[in-house]
């Protein structure tokens, strides 16, 4: 084969290889069709930006019009006196959602959404392991129990990325344990969904998927660390989530669907809190030019149901007199 036979093969082969590249990135894996979007909420997270956190929940019913929000039964306030459980916040919530006739996801654990991810009472401090496993188990069994009989809790949520171990003041993860926690909320409640949720760019899924009905995946575009700084995963097309969803479907046939549980929605906040944060800081990882193209990148997907992570923060601006994030929101997809 002569040297220019050889070059135009290997030109032929790296422009196969750029178009391949190309049709990955750019390939749309909705069909056309909307996800179900909807949007985690917690109390904890409202308080933290000095809101009113009711105002701030029914804001996002009624200005929102969301259909569909996931809510936390955070042990530290259900049961902040070991044995006295006061669900008054979360049954308003609940109440709320129903009288409106939203569907909830509704999360059980010990680790739940929202730093410092395991929200434990004060009381369980100083527990033995076995004890406080009783206590969980308690807790679970008392929050199903409680709500099972609702019609707008429309799925279960066993713990938040359970077996992921990078970040959170969380007890090393304990995978037979969640086969326990699942079993429980199964024995108690067969009819519904139990979601298992893992990170979508730090993990395969396929652990926690032999456990659940519904798989949750993180979707995050801009991250930071102490070493690297801000870190933007701009390689990963949407096909990487896709197929990834695929493929575990494939292998573990208990899994119905796979989506998106927390797609990224507000800024990244280092080691401060969000209001500690200028304006600017909060623009190098989220803006309003990034919460578009997340939701154009979310829809193209695929995935039937997305939950957007961040709306206290989008009412926090609107407060602050930057309402362009909360207006975009009520008009682009929010019915």
């Amino acid at each position: 084969m002569t040297l220019r036979k050889r070059a135009n093969r290997l030109l032929l082969i790296v422009g196969l290889l750029a178009v391949a590249t190309l049709f990955i990135f750019i390939t749309d894996f909705s069909g056309g069709r909307q996800p179900i979007w909807g949007v985690t909420f917690s109390r904890s997270y409202a308080l933290d930006l000095q809101l009113d956190w009711q105002q701030t929940y029914l804001a996002l019913l009624d200005e929102l019009h969301i259909s569909h929000i996931r809510l936390s039964a955070y042990w530290d306030e259900i049961e902040a006196v070991r044995g006295e459980f006061d669900f008054s916040d979360l049954d308003w919530q609940i109440e709320q959602a129903a009288s409106r006739s939203r569907s909830i996801v509704l999360v059980v654990g010990r680790r739940l959404p929202r730093w410092p991810e395991c929200h434990d009472p004060s009381w369980l401090k100083h527990l033995p392991s076995d004890e406080t496993e009783n206590e969980l188990f308690e807790l679970i069994e008392t929050t199903v129990k409680r709500y099972q009989s609702n019609e707008a809790v429309v799925m279960w949520q066993v713990e938040n990325e359970p077996l992921f171990t990078w970040f959170g003041f969380c007890p090393p993860p304990n995978r037979d344990f969640l086969l326990r926690e699942v079993a429980l909320v199964k024995s108690l409640d067969p009819g519904r969904p139990v979601l298992v949720t893992d990170s979508g760019e730090l993990s395969t899924w396929q652990s926690v998927s032999e456990i659940g009905d519904v798989l949750g995946t993180t979707l995050y575009r801009v991250v930071w660390n102490e070493r690297f700084g801000f870190f933007d995963y701009w390689f990963l097309p949407p096909a990487y989530y896709r197929w990834k969803a695929d493929i575990t479907k494939k292998i573990n046939p208990n899994i119905d669907e796979v989506i998106i549980s927390e797609l990224q929605m507000e800024p990244w906040t280092f080691d401060k809190r969000m209001i500690e944060l200028t304006r600017e800081e909060q623009e190098q990882s989220f803006n309003l030019s990034r919460f578009q193209k997340n939701i154009t990148y979310a829809r193209r997907v695929g995935a039937p149901a997305v939950y957007l992570w961040g709306a206290e923060y989008w009412y926090w601006l609107k407060l602050q007199g930057q309402p362009a994030i909360w207006e975009e929101a009520k008009s682009l997809w929010f019915d």
